[in-house]
């Protein structure tokens, strides 16, 4: 008989039984026999396999794609309501100047929204989600560029996490590859721009929702001249806080609400659209010579690189595009892009040029005017409603890029609400929406019109779009292996446009430009404060971690009682025993009767499939019942929300206990003595079998007896001789941060009841 056919013992049900486990996977002696450990990389014993799922029904897929509409396209959709009357602020000078702009728009729209971002920056969604923090998670999974010093050998064998590895033909991704992991500086800079992008997304979900919403109120201004500017401004607010009250309620909900809505406005703008391209001037069509964007320039020089600042609004909220894929899948975000939302946006910027061509003069309230009287009213309301609806796709995606970051270590902490049991991904993070609610009031109040805001949006779009360009060419290199010309293009024609628009808005820094630079530089601090002290953290404990010899002495210490019970030690640290244990232990000479040293990590990955979210490793000796666990967490991964942690842990360990004892025996007697007789077989599995129900029957009794929670609320101080930044860093930046944020046993549900806190002062 082989090793791979021999019969398992179930433990559970006490009982001989086949284990299809051991005959799927064929484990050799050397494995088994290697001295691994969490001091250098984790050992994981299998509980079931990960069944790759299928994708999603056309069904589904249906109903995704309608309810992207409502969330992701309202801030792109809306975007009619001011780009002529931003591109032409000091008004129309030429007549032809109107197909110079519509031809701008309509190639700007079909290279960025729809062939950049949703034919090829849609493929690079990590694992179904997307946004900055995706690119950077491939690009961490592909070369070793992160700063924490926490990967394992077993992380690649996530079934999530694998990339496929790059030819050997295809020298250009190895040398890429080579010069990220050697280089410092170039994994500081990875991790400083994708801090950046973010930073600028959540600008947008800011000025998102103050520009939309006071473009639409303020087309009340037609219908009712006595109204004021400053009484549109607090209509706006009263909108605006409405509409982040709702948002507990979660993207599920406010989708399908929101759905209806966003489809009656794009029908609406493309058939007003149709409407003004026949009665006014058919002959627009001709824009799409892109020789009038030569004429354009030719006539207006300065004056006409400066209105791409206008122009460059119609196509924000693409990034949303990208955040929010999370929230849904590509397909979906494919399928409602090329059947709903191109052809309206283009139907009505042709349309308003063909009204502007007649009616130049106008060009200040170019929407609205340009609407047929009896349609007024019904445009109006649907406007405003599509307004707060566009306000949602930045919202949704800045919780979407928040959960990234904050899981890879890159922001404070925060709750992380998961609002759909239906589809995966869609989170709300009350702390974030609140903020964001106070931000969007204060701007709303502090700018009042939509001019300036304008100028701070166009910079917080064309930035993120220009690095997701960058991280996107490392990808295209080192992931894709794309051929070097179609790289090449890509750079010439893409990034090119992008730099155009870039230098266009930078232009405007003076004129409410600033406002969303300085929104990221407090982001960008708030981040790097909090990531390099928690790296320095991981450092300091991994400088001071506890070696198995000195546990064994601690825990075999005559003076040390043990008590009845099971240990849950948390700790960052991944590769060792946190030196907090030595702490408790010199203060508190008891030990529970089950140790289990517990790290949670993040991986660069989205989501970790259950069955290969725990790695156990036994300290040894057998008889101090002492383990460590690593629980790995993708970034977009909820925690205990469907089950309690604790429960989960303990059932996992009683599986490990059981196969490694199992498999370990075998392994070993398989190798002493290839030649056993059945009757001696069968007497070493009864005593095999005694063996494991002993071990988890102490585990069992230890569960029973109550679990117990140590946390280590670890206080950070500079070391002393510390220069005065690194004072300012860590004494001040970072212990403030801490002291108003969410402490850790309120991010994993951790029983109060049942919660000890070991305190133990770090000098970093």
């Amino acid at each position: 008989m082989s090793f791979e056919e021999q019969v398992v013992v179930d433990v559970n049900e006490g009982i001989v039984s086949d284990h299809p486990q051991l005959k799927a996977k064929k484990l050799s002696l050397q494995k088994f026999r290697r001295n691994d450990s969490l001091e250098i990389q984790s050992r994981t014993f299998p509980t079931s396999h990960f069944a790759a799922s299928k994708g999603p029904a056309m069904t589904m897929i249906l109903q995704l794609a309608f309810q992207s509409i409502g969330i992701v396209y309202g801030d792109i959709g809306t975007s009619p309501l001011y780009v002529y009357s931003s591109t032409f602020s000091n008004g129309i000078k030429h007549n032809d100047d109107i197909l110079g702009v519509l031809s701008l728009i309509f190639y700007t729209l079909t290279l960025i929204p729809l062939l950049k971002y949703v034919f090829v920056v849609l493929r690079a969604t990590d694992n179904g989600n997307g946004g900055t923090f995706a690119l950077y998670s491939l690009i961490c999974r592909y070369a070793k560029v992160g700063l924490i010093p926490n990967q394992q050998l077993e992380d690649a064998d996530v079934s999530n996490y694998k990339l496929e590895s790059p030819n050997n033909r295809e020298k250009r991704a190895s040398k890429l590859k080579s010069i990220l992991e050697n280089s410092h500086f170039m994994k500081l800079f990875l991790l400083f721009a994708t801090m950046l992008g973010t930073s600028m997304v959540i600008g947008d979900g800011v000025l998102t929702p103050c520009i939309s919403v006071l473009s639409a109120v303020g087309g009340i201004k037609q219908a009712a001249d006595q109204i004021t500017n400053d009484q549109i401004v607090l209509i706006s607010v009263a909108i605006l806080v409405g509409l982040f009250m709702v948002q507990r309620f979660g993207t599920d909900k406010v989708g399908y609400t929101f759905a209806p809505i966003i489809c009656v406005w794009f029908t609406f703008i493309g058939g007003i659209g149709m409407y003004n391209f026949i009665k006014h001037d058919a002959t627009v069509i001709k824009a799409i010579n892109p020789k009038y964007i030569v004429d354009y320039f030719s006539r207006n020089k300065k004056d006409a690189w400066i209105s791409l600042g206008g122009v460059v609004l119609a196509i924000t909220g693409t990034e949303a595009l990208f955040a929010d894929v999370g929230h849904f899948n590509v397909r979906s975000i494919q399928i409602s892009m090329c059947s709903v939302t191109y052809p309206a946006l283009i139907l009505a910027y042709t349309g308003q040029a063909s009204f502007l061509r007649k009616h130049s003069d106008l060009v200040g309230d170019t929407f609205y005017k340009s609407i047929p009287d009896p349609l007024y009213w019904p445009m109006f309301v649907i406007a405003v409603l599509a307004a707060i609806i566009a306000s949602q796709a930045m919202i949704s995606g800045t919780f979407s890029i928040i959960q990234q970051s904050l899981a890879l270590g890159c922001f404070p902490r925060v709750r992380i609400v998961h609002t759909s049991a239906k589809y995966e991904g869609q989170v709300y993070i009350p702390e974030v929406n609140y903020i964001l609610m106070v931000a969007c009031i204060a701007i709303t109040v502090g700018f009042k019109t939509t001019t300036q805001i304008g100028n701070a949006y166009g910079i917080a779009v064309v930035f993120v779009m220009t690095l997701t360009s960058a991280l996107l060419v490392l990808i295209m290199i080192m992931i894709w292996k794309t051929h070097i010309l179609l790289v090449i293009s890509y750079t010439l024609i893409i990034g090119s446009v992008e730099l155009i628009y870039l230098s266009s808005v930078l232009y405007k820094f003076d004129q409410g430009g600033y406002l969303p630079l300085a929104f990221a530089a407090v982001l960008m601090i708030i981040m790097y404060v909090w990531n390099d002290v928690y790296r320095r953290k991981y450092y300091y404990e991994l400088d001071h971690k506890v070696s198995p010899e000195k546990v064994k002495e601690i825990i075999s210490n005559a003076n040390i009682c043990q008590i009845p019970g099971l240990a849950i030690i948390y700790s960052e640290l991944v590769q060792g025993i946190p030196p907090i244990f030595k702490h408790y232990v010199a203060n508190v000479p008891a030990l529970h009767s089950v140790l289990v040293f517990v790290s949670i990590k993040s991986l660069p990955v989205s989501k970790v499939p259950m069955e290969e979210r725990f790695l156990f490793r036994r300290v040894q000796p057998k008889n101090l019942n002492v383990f460590r666990c690593v629980v790995r967490y993708g970034y977009t991964d909820v925690r205990n929300e469907q089950e309690p942690f604790e429960k989960l842990l303990v059932e996992r360990l009683k599986e490990f206990i059981a196969e490694e004892f199992l498999l370990s025996e075998r392994v070993l007697q398989n190798d002493e003595n290839s030649n056993v007789d059945g009757v001696q077989e069968l007497n070493d599995g009864e005593q095999l079998q005694e063996a494991i129900e002993k071990e988890i029957e102490e585990v069992e009794r230890a569960s029973r007896a109550g679990v117990v929670h140590l946390i280590g609320e670890n206080e950070v101080i500079a070391s002393k001789g510390a220069n005065f930044g690194k004072r300012i860093l860590i004494d001040y930046a970072y212990n403030f941060l801490k002291k108003n944020l969410r402490q850790s046993e309120k991010i994993f549900d951790i029983p109060h009841k049942r919660m000890v806190k070991v305190g133990m002062t770090y000098e970093l």
